[in-house]
């Protein structure tokens, strides 16, 4: 009790004691303009954002990823002539590269045919992506020789230069077929069917940069 009673008597003395009092004005005093010094020297770009708001502006279009580059094997055999000009035509995009076989059982004509096709295309010459292999495989399609042409074609486009990141091996049976650009945009409007109920808000990221990658294909 007794220690008590002196605890309280020089707590009591200490706060009547007048000198505690300039060292707590100057420390409070140093701390504010600290404080303030803070504020007006802190960049606004590193500040969080208060609403939720700003985190959803769209990304911009020159931080997207650029589209993948493909190179295409368009093979056929013979009266496929007709038929594979329309699948490229179906396929033809500038940033692709593109290799264009009839083998060996098809006629010299269709050959002929589908060469100066290919030589007279306007928008194929300007950027000189479609090449036609001259000499023709013999192509059995149950057996090696298949094989064979695939890599003898990846072979003709590593020559030809131009970078792409993958090959697809088609023949003129796989048309009708989507475009690319029609492709793109078909499943980049099912993947926002599919995402958008169940986005959060980081998620949401992911439907802007689908969104801008739609709009770029547009104005291709």
């Amino acid at each position: 009790m007794k220690r008590l009673k002196s605890f309280f008597l020089r707590t009591h003395q200490a706060m009547e004691n007048p000198r505690w009092i300039l060292p707590l004005a100057i420390f409070s005093t140093l701390s504010l303009l600290l404080l303030f010094l803070t504020t007006l020297t802190f960049p606004p770009s590193l500040s969080p954002a208060v609403f939720v708001e700003p985190n959803l502006q769209p990304l911009p279009t020159s931080l997207l990823p650029p589209p993948p580059r493909l190179a295409y094997l368009v093979s056929g055999s013979v009266g496929d002539g007709p038929m594979l000009k329309r699948t490229l035509l179906a396929l033809y995009h500038p940033s692709n590269r593109y290799v264009v076989h009839l083998d060996a059982e098809s006629p010299p004509q269709e050959r002929l045919d589908l060469e100066s096709f290919v030589k007279n295309n306007i928008l194929f010459g300007k950027f000189s992506n479609v090449v036609m292999i001259k000499k023709p495989n013999l192509v059995t399609y149950r057996g090696p020789t298949m094989v064979a042409n695939t890599l003898h074609a990846a072979a003709v486009l590593l020559r030809a230069g131009g970078e792409w990141d993958w090959f697809i091996n088609l023949s003129a049976k796989d048309y009708p077929l989507v475009t690319q650009d029609g492709g793109f945009l078909f499943v980049a409007s099912v993947l926002f069917v599919i995402l958008y109920p169940y986005c959060s808000f980081e998620s949401s990221k992911i439907i802007i940069i689908l969104d801008l990658l739609a709009k770029s294909h547009k104005n291709i």
